[in-house]
């Protein structure tokens, strides 16, 4: 019994390098059709680590809201942001909680993105702590209907993100079109300084979008693109094949995805 208690108290030593930091990511909300999303990227080599969930990150509560919980990551502050979800809380409400009441008690290392309906409006927000490691910043704004949080740290710089609501502002079509062109904004050798080496922005992406009907734990779309350290594979660009197949932007439906699809390529 003992030795298992030790095993416990060192797991979350080797567990959570894995998540240390998360780069750049977006959740939004959109009013017309109550859909809710996130995305995101980073260069963490999942597959060292056998991390197999890449949307570990960002969390959605169908026809309610999303979060993302990046920088220094915790599954606990992660599952309190969430219950701040179930509040009457607005985004700002719960960036300003999160803030206050990491588990930690240290937020500045931190990094959150949050959109939420508000009777029939979404609204969004951001927090990033001051000593996330740069370039970090966030973004929250609204187009069409659509409130939006793009966030990122260990960033090339401010362009990263400029480029992500750049792309999300001027696309058409769907929410998860939208999202698609965000993660195409960020796409550049060394998003993620750390994988200027790899020569890619990242190591995974993903897209996860829910309607209003879905399970929280089945949104209708949840697609991923893993790659491992020195395989020089863009994931962004992987994703966008994978979400290509099932989802034509413009005047052709989605195909409805109910499981999630990672995308390992060949070592």
């Amino acid at each position: 019994m003992k030795s298992y208690k030790l095993l416990i108290a060192l797991l979350p030593f080797f567990v959570y390098p894995a998540f240390s930091q998360d780069t750049f990511s977006i959740v939004c909300a959109d009013s017309s059709t109550r859909e809710v999303g996130s995305a995101g990227a980073s260069c963490v080599d999942l597959i060292a680590f056998g991390i197999t969930d890449a949307s570990f990150l960002g969390q959605i509560f169908p026809d309610t809201g999303a979060i993302n919980t990046q920088a220094s990551y915790l599954p606990s502050n992660q599952q309190n942001a969430a219950q701040r979800m179930r509040t009457s809380d607005s985004p700002k409400a719960m960036a300003e909680w999160v803030e206050a009441n990491d588990v930690e008690g240290n937020s500045g290392i931190r990094q959150y993105g949050f959109v939420k309906f508000m009777g029939k409006s979404p609204q969004s927000a951001g927090f990033t702590g001051q000593t996330c490691i740069d370039y970090k910043n966030h973004v929250a704004g609204s187009v069409d209907g659509i409130a939006y949080s793009i966030q990122g740290n260990i960033l090339l710089s401010q362009d990263i993100l400029d480029g992500m609501e750049s792309r999300f502002r001027n696309a058409k079509g769907t929410l998860a079109c939208r999202m698609m062109e965000a993660l195409q904004g960020a796409k550049s050798v060394g998003a993620d300084t750390r994988c200027e080496p790899n020569g890619t922005s990242s190591l995974f992406a993903f897209i996860k979008v829910a309607k209003p009907t879905d399970k929280a734990d089945k949104p209708y779309i949840s697609l991923s693109a893993v790659t491992s350290n020195g395989e020089r594979v863009e994931p962004i660009d992987e994703l966008q094949r994978i979400f290509n197949q099932s989802y034509a932007c413009g005047s052709v439906q989605v195909q409805e995805i109910k499981e999630n699809i990672t995308m390992y390529p060949n070592p």
